[in-house]
């Protein structure tokens, strides 16, 4: 019988190490990958179809290699601590780097050449449904090779950025501070438009800014928030709900007003009218956000380009150019 391999101690106290001469082979990174995303060591091993003490080990030599613990481990399982999480983000993003290494270099991303894989996008949901199915319909014409991936993240918290940092999208649709850094650091974010926030009220009615506040989730940030606490006119929201479609169907049924962006009134549902919040509206700029590693990929910088070339709808504008956000593509 074989023993247990002793357990190590909290996160707080690392392993020694770190043995900074030797470097994480990509099987180490695609165990450290299975680990975080299974929340367990068998689970792991039964994924990639190896034994779990294959797994413990590899995540024992990894911690010596990197000189900290990588996950708790304990009757909930295995999760990433802090360092974990980051151990694991680099672990995607260097794996996705490998994969276009091959067709980078053998010169198939050229600019006019034809480009094959899959491109992992991250949206939210009003760009994912307006915005990317032109941009993906041009892209899937000229490079019906290259398959894309799209999943929506609500912008709360990191938001589509958090997805493009921890190495799940390749690419991602986000909301920008104006001048500002990029909403996750160390990636390069660049403004694509700018829309307006306008007010969603039910058709026909004569006081639309006396109704009650039907508002969701999402709806808030600094490119908002000041102009919203001058309103004196702007209840407390009596409806909070996750979505804004759902939002919309509420005010449509007559069920109150919603202060919108112009990317989430397009195709509202009938019965809604859309009114203009004054000649100084509240507007957020809407951009992309991608790695440094990611943006000269030959995939990457098609889709830029399609993302680039896209007719804004009414009511978006072209963003202003940024001295603070450097350009990718």
């Amino acid at each position: 019988m074989i023993a247990p391999a002793p357990r190590p101690g909290p996160a707080s106290a690392a392993p020694p190490g770190p043995d900074s001469g030797r470097h994480l082979a990509p099987h180490e990174l695609r165990i450290l990958i299975a680990v975080e995303e299974e929340q367990s060591f068998t689970a792991a091993a039964a994924r990639l179809g190896t034994t779990q003490s294959a797994v413990s080990h590899a995540v024992r030599a990894c911690e010596r290699k990197l000189g900290t613990v990588l996950f708790d481990r304990g009757r909930h399982g295995a999760r990433p601590t802090e360092g974990g999480a980051r151990a694991v983000a680099y672990a995607r993003r260097i794996l996705r780097l490998l994969d276009a290494m091959g067709p980078e270099v053998r010169g198939a991303g050229a600019a006019d050449g034809p480009l094959t894989g899959t491109l992992r996008i991250a949206a939210f949901r009003s760009a994912a449904a307006q915005l990317l199915p032109p941009v993906l319909a041009r892209l899937a014409e000229r490079h019906p090779g290259l398959g894309t991936r799209v999943r929506i993240v609500r912008e709360i918290g990191r938001g589509t950025a958090g997805e493009v940092a921890d190495g799940r999208a390749d690419l991602g649709l986000a909301t920008l501070d104006a001048g500002g850094p990029p909403p996750v650091p160390g990636l390069v974010a660049v403004p694509l438009y700018e829309e307006s926030y306008a007010l969603a009220h039910p058709q026909g009615h004569p006081a639309p800014r006396g109704l009650p506040l039907v508002d969701w989730d999402e709806n808030c940030g600094s490119y908002t928030r000041d102009w919203w606490q001058r309103q004196d006119w702007i209840p407390p929201a009596t409806v909070d709900v996750e979505d804004d479609t759902v939002a919309l169907s509420l005010v449509a049924q007559g069920l109150g007003m919603a202060i919108m962006p112009r990317t989430a009134l397009l195709g509202a549902p009938a019965g809604l009218a859309v009114t203009d919040l004054g000649p100084q509206p509240p507007s957020r700029s809407v951009g992309y956000v991608t790695t440094p590693e990611l943006a000269g990929t030959a995939a990457v910088r098609a889709l830029i380009r399609e993302l680039r070339e896209l007719p804004l709808p009414a009511g978006l504008s072209a963003a202003r150019p940024s001295t603070g956000q450097a350009p990718a593509a």
